[in-house]
């Protein structure tokens, strides 16, 4: 039986249409599945939409229709989006379908049962856009700590989660499992701010609007959003249902990615309820920061926000997945802008891949009539030290794919670019040529193709199509010579011929003018 690879997205809340900070999180997760799956992993994605709560119904009013229609819009948004981005999702979990209600009342009846729910009466300050009541001290400058909005007061009778039942065993759980939270600063932010300082027992339902799951039990309550929320991740296993195949396959998720806004949430409230249906909870839950623009948070009032259909119509889809992954380091928020996106485009994607690959095809072509030389020996005094270096870039990207430092990881495929590209350099094929060293250029040309061949697989998972592309001008056909499992080996590329002329995969863009058409369509969003 194959390994399982079981990797999650937060449900998104569908409030307007997703720029590119809100594709970054489901770029990962397809990322990491298309990794895992190369691996030889039976591996499944979840995504979908969190449709449920009060600022939903009142944006459906706004827009003069009923809640249900608009999140009907709102998900089939989602959809293209996913289709246009390539995200190779297994299932899309909508609160509000039937299969994940009817858990939701399951579980909160379960819970009530055994003693972890209370009814009880709140009063106090709650933030309407985050769906999140919070205390005096929580607040900053009387507004909300996570958007900076406005609170309301509001009181009304609500079940209550005893959250403080479980702190002890969570804290006890956080440190046997060093790597439940990933990265590790984060597991200091919640203990710090949220369960020393003493831990707030949690408002499940509502009584004030009626856009929610009701509770069996007592209809006039509707569940409250993140026990609705959260347990998207087992209901749409099947967990509870007639048919728990999927959850009996694939619970616990290896890796639930989730931004370090709902951090609090998926790192203190989740693996409580977790705990409290007796449940294995999440390997690693994953918390990344935002990507940002230069003058702070995307908004249509500071005229900075980008989509990624605007992205991908003009620059294609891996030159977008290629800049959210490797612009979002582990430890702070990514930066948008676009000199930066030009940039990369022309320096990583033009300068240093694409002319390898060019330049490599076309030497093969020039001097071998397109046939790729053998391999047989290293007769080039470089060899030893380059292919010391490549193995050693190459192990560092598994390192730090494991550890899910994507951006870096993706830096040391770079490493490994211009180490190749500095490899032409240092062997000369056309000054090997001229002398007539003729075993000394297939060697070196031997070498270039075979470690383009182990750049197309690592750039597999992110950059599908573009991988896709070299292994076809390559001449690589096997689909055993494209499996991770060669990368640590040198193959014998025998009667692997190379596309007749070498295709740019990138074109050098001109910058000054790529970068006011962008920051137009920047203002014009």
């Amino acid at each position: 039986m194959k390994d399982t690879f079981y990797v999650t997205t937060p449900i998104y809340y569908p409030s307007g249409k997703f720029h590119i900070g809100t594709a970054y999180t489901t770029v990962l997760a397809d990322s990491l599945k298309k990794l895992n799956q190369l691996k030889g992993k039976d591996c499944y994605l979840l995504t979908g939409t969190d449709e449920h709560g009060q600022k939903i119904q009142q944006i459906a009013e706004k827009n003069g229709k009923n809640p249900q229609e608009y999140v009907d819009e709102m998900a089939q948004m989602a959809k293209q989006l996913w289709k246009t981005m390539e995200i190779e999702y297994d299932d899309f979990i909508r609160t509000t379908d039937k299969r994940h209600e009817k858990i939701v009342q399951q579980v909160f009846e379960k819970l009530l049962a055994q003693g972890d729910i209370y009814k009880g009466k709140y009063k106090g300050k709650y933030c309407v856009p985050c769906e999140t009541f919070f205390t005096d001290t929580q607040l900053i400058d009387g507004k909300c700590p996570d958007c900076g909005r406005d609170v309301v007061e509001m009181e009304e009778e609500s079940y209550f989660f005893n959250m403080q039942k479980y702190a002890d065993r969570l804290l006890k759980y956080y440190d046997e499992h060093p790597d439940f939270i990933k990265p590790d600063y984060r597991k200091t932010e919640m203990i710090n701010n949220f369960i020393k300082p003493g831990l707030e027992d949690l408002c499940i339902t509502r009584t004030t609007f009626n856009w929610g799951i009701s509770v069996l039990s007592d209809p006039k309550h509707v569940v409250y959003v993140w026990l609705d929320a959260l347990l998207n991740y087992l209901t749409a296993l099947g967990y509870l249902s007639e048919d728990d195949t999927l959850f009996k396959k694939y619970w616990p998720a290896n890796v639930q990615i989730v931004g370090k806004d709902i951090a609090r949430f998926h790192l203190i409230y989740w693996p409580i309820f977790l705990m409290a249906l007796d449940l294995p909870l999440p390997k690693t839950v994953l918390v990344h920061n935002w990507i940002m623009m230069k003058d702070g948070k995307m908004s249509k009032s500071k005229g900075n926000v980008i989509y990624p259909e605007n992205l991908i119509e003009r620059y294609g889809l891996d030159a977008v997945r290629y800049f959210l992954l490797r612009e979002m380091p582990v430890s702070q928020d990514g930066i948008f802008s676009p000199e930066a996106f030009i940039e990369r485009y022309n320096f990583d994607l033009c300068n240093d891949l694409s002319n390898l690959v060019n330049r490599t095809v076309s030497m093969v072509n020039k001097y071998f009539e397109g046939k790729v030389p053998r391999h047989k020996e290293n007769v080039n005094d470089i060899d030893e030290t380059f292919e010391s270096e490549a193995k050693k870039y190459i192990e560092q990207f598994e390192a730090k794919i494991e550890n899910f430092e994507i951006a870096d990881s993706l830096k040391e495929i770079w490493q490994l670019i211009s180490r190749t590209n500095k490899y032409i350099d240092e062997t000369a094929p056309w000054k090997l040529a001229k002398e007539g060293e003729t075993e000394k250029l297939e060697d070196s040309i031997y070498h270039l193709i075979e470690y383009i061949r182990k750049i197309a697989i690592l750039i597999t998972p992110f950059m599908k199509d573009t991988a896709n592309n070299i292994f076809r001008q390559i001449g690589i056909t096997d689909s055993k010579q494209k499996m991770r499992d060669t990368l640590k080996d040198n193959l014998d590329l025998k009667d692997v011929q190379v596309t007749s002329k070498g295709e740019p995969i990138f074109m050098r863009l001109q910058a000054d003018e790529e970068i006011e058409y962008l920051k137009n369509i920047m203002k014009a969003n």
